[in-house]
């Protein structure tokens, strides 16, 4: 199935590891002229080098602590280079832990983090997608928009408020040829990951790899997913192949989420 992705402009955040790394790597295999967005420049420069040359690729640095200057900084950029007919918003999530335990500051790093932060990348990069009668906007969040996750609850609350401003996005935008979708991830192997197994293993009091087997256990598939999986999904959305794909919620979680 050809994508039509060739010579096609992506911004893609948190793309230093997990599966904003592996998208930027399936979206440069398509042809995409692919722009990295993380804090950590030494990262974005080993990222960059692992992307295929043949295509001028670029990074931006950016912490996502700060909307503002992640704003201007983007803006910059593309008012010295070129605008984005893809935005892939990716961030790495909230800490774990019970909603009720959790304090007010968390709520407001999150929501920084990650409404505020996806808010001002699609002001920045609309006016070209509308120029373009072309743009796909993917953020990736979690099944727990459909059905929140034990212990992760100042995620849960962030979540459904991205999901919510997403579906508003795509009603708004969809006239211009820009489709607004979520791709939901559900235990996916990366940093994260390890992590929330790790919280479980000592909260339940047993190995890490037992921990790991009672989660895969729950899932059809008896397993974790790839990143690269993830990013499958993600380039299709991303396509032409896509366009008349706009305002859902997509699980890429091997059947673990129960409602339709």
């Amino acid at each position: 199935m050809n994508l039509n992705l060739n010579n096609k402009y992506a911004l893609v955040c948190g793309s230093t590891a997990g599966i904003g790394k592996a998208t930027a790597m399936a979206l440069a295999a398509e042809g995409t002229i692919v722009t990295l967005v993380a804090r950590n420049e030494d990262k974005l420069k080993t990222t960059l080098a692992e992307l295929p040359q043949h295509r001028k690729h670029d990074y931006i640095v950016a912490d996502f602590s700060n909307p503002q200057e992640l704003k201007e900084k983007v803006s910059d950029y593309i008012s010295n280079n070129h605008g984005f007919h893809v935005l892939v918003n990716n961030t790495g999530g909230p800490a774990g832990g019970p909603i009720f335990s959790a304090n007010i500051e968390e709520f407001e790093s999150a929501f920084t983090q990650h409404l505020k932060c996806n808010h001002v990348l699609v002001q920045s990069v609309v006016p070209f997608m509308k120029e373009h009668n072309f743009g796909r906007i993917i953020n990736v969040i979690s099944t727990s928009v459909k059905q929140p996750l034990d212990g992760l609850g100042v995620s849960n609350t962030i979540r459904g408020a991205v999901a919510n401003w997403s579906k508003t996005l795509a009603n708004e935008l969809g006239q211009f040829g820009i489709t607004v979708n979520n791709v939901l991830p559900g235990a996916t192997g990366t940093e994260r990951l390890t992590q929330i197994i790790k919280n479980k293993s000592a909260k339940a009091g047993n190995t890490e790899e037992e921990a790991a087997n009672t989660m895969k256990n729950a899932v059809p598939a008896k397993r974790f997913a790839k990143p690269e999986e993830l990013a499958d999904a993600i380039t299709f959305l991303a396509s032409d192949r896509a366009s008349y794909i706009n305002g859902i919620n997509l699980p890429v979680d091997g059947g673990r989420t129960k409602s339709l």
